[in-house]
């Protein structure tokens, strides 16, 4: 979160509005579309198959064609 440095403006003394750097503004702006988009794109993920979770790495090596590593084998110890 950026830091904000508000000023208050008062009407009929209670705060009213709050006036903010333009820079300041502008970054929460762009914060605010990130996270719309994000909302946006988790929605669209989950209303195209709500059961699914997501890819686990060997699901997702399968589905790009690669070859997994060979496992190694644990060496019992007597």
């Amino acid at each position: 979160m950026p830091k904000l440095h508000p000023t208050m403006l008062k009407k009929d003394g209670r705060n009213a509005f709050v006036v903010l750097p333009f820079e300041e503004f502008q970054a929460l702006q762009e914060r605010l579309h990130d996270a719309d988009d994000l909302l946006a794109l988790r929605r669209a993920r989950r209303a195209d198959n709500p059961r699914r979770k997501g890819l686990t790495p060997n699901g997702l090596t399968d589905r790009l064609g690669l070859t997994r590593p060979a496992r190694r084998r644990r060496a019992h110890s007597t």
